[in-house]
C-alpha cells in the first residue's frame, strides 16, 4: 500500500516537474518577445541616429543569445546562415521539380494565360510571407528594410530560392532560352516549392 502511494506521488512529482519546464519555456519565449517589443518601442522614442544603433546593436545582442533555441526564438536579417538554410530548403523542395515532365507542360500552359502567370507568381510571394510573418513558426521580426519597405528576409529568401530555380533548371538543360517567356514560365512553376522550401529551411533550423 505504501509502495503504491510512493509510486503515486513519484509519478505526481514528475508531472508537476514537466508542466513546470513547460511553463518556464513558454515564459522564456514570451519574455523574449516582449522584450524585442519594448526594444522596438525604445528605437521609435529616441531621438538621434546613435542612440537608435545602440538599441540596434542590444537588438542583435539579444537576438545572440537567443540562438540556443530551435523555436521560439526572435528572428530578423538575412545574413550568409539563412542564406545557406535558404538555399538548402530550397534544393530539398526544387530538385524532383526539376526532373518532373509536369513541371515543363504547366510552364507551357502559363506561357498560353499570362494573368495565370501573374497569379502564380503572386501566390508564391504570398506563401513565403505566410510562412514568415503569419505562421508564427518564428517571432520574426522586419529590421532595416530595404528603401525602408522591403523586408530583407522575404527578399534573400525569394532571391535565393529563384537564383537557384533559375540556375538549375538551366543547368540541367530543362529550359531553352531561345524561348524565353517559355522557359520563364516553365522556372516560374519550379520557383513555387522552391520558395516555400527556401522559406521554411531559413526559419526551421532556427
Amino acid at each position: 500500500m505504501s509502495d503504491r502511494g510512493k509510486g503515486g506521488t513519484g509519478a505526481a512529482s514528475e508531472g508537476d516537474t514537466d508542466r513546470a519546464e513547460f511553463d518556464g519555456a513558454s515564459d522564456d519565449e514570451s519574455g523574449m518577445s516582449d522584450l524585442f517589443d519594448e526594444l522596438e518601442e525604445l528605437e521609435d522614442l529616441v531621438d538621434s541616429e546613435a542612440e537608435r544603433e545602440q538599441v540596434r546593436e542590444t537588438m542583435r545582442a539579444a537576438m545572440e543569445a537567443d540562438k540556443s533555441r530551435t523555436f521560439g526564438r526572435v528572428a530578423f536579417g538575412f545574413d550568409r546562415s539563412d542564406a545557406a538554410e535558404a538555399l538548402l530548403g530550397a534544393l530539398l523542395f526544387g530538385i524532383p521539380m526539376f526532373v518532373e515532365g509536369g513541371t515543363l507542360d504547366v510552364g507551357l500552359y502559363l506561357s498560353n494565360h499570362p494573368l495565370y502567370f501573374a497569379a502564380t507568381g503572386g501566390l508564391t510571394v504570398g506563401l513565403v510571407v505566410a510562412i514568415l510573418y503569419v505562421a508564427d513558426i518564428q517571432d520574426v521580426r522586419v529590421m532595416n528594410p530595404i528603401l525602408g519597405i522591403v523586408p530583407r528576409k522575404l527578399l534573400g529568401v525569394l532571391a535565393v530560392s529563384m537564383g537557384t530555380a533559375l540556375f538549375m533548371m538551366t543547368a540541367w538543360g530543362q529550359v531553352e532560352w531561345n524561348q524565353p517567356w517559355l522557359a520563364l514560365c516553365q522556372v516560374g512553376v519550379a520557383w513555387v516549392p522552391m520558395a516555400i522550401g527556401a522559406a521554411l529551411g531559413d526559419l526551421l533550423p532556427g
